[in-house]
């Protein structure tokens, strides 16, 4: 499996403040959805910054933009993906600094 941290943020272009609070809802929503079969491990809400961080838990980046962009919410929404590693797999010794 791969881990990705994202970074959310709210960018409600296009519809109301209102309509918007209604897509974040379901959003919401579809998240707890995530958190229950294990692909989004944890999630936190950036506070003053109007975004979110989640750790998802997929088996692929393909995997991860389909879970990302099959929210209610995510056409009214910025990502920032980054891939993450254990440090436990990383070898300093190694050609290129890490396992693959």
């Amino acid at each position: 499996m791969a881990l990705f941290a994202v970074i959310a943020k709210k960018a409600p272009i296009g519809i109301s403040a209102d309509e918007f609070n209604v897509r974040l809802a379901e959003g919401f929503k579809y998240t707890k959805d995530l958190v229950d079969k294990g692909i989004l491990r944890n999630r936190w809400i950036l506070v003053g910054a109007s975004a979110g961080l989640n750790i998802y838990d997929v088996g692929s980046h393909e995997e991860l933009m389909s879970v990302l962009y099959a929210s209610p919410v995510a056409s009214h929404l910025e990502f920032d993906v980054y891939p993450l590693i254990d440090p436990g797999s990383f070898d300093p010794t190694e050609k290129g600094g890490g396992k693959a």
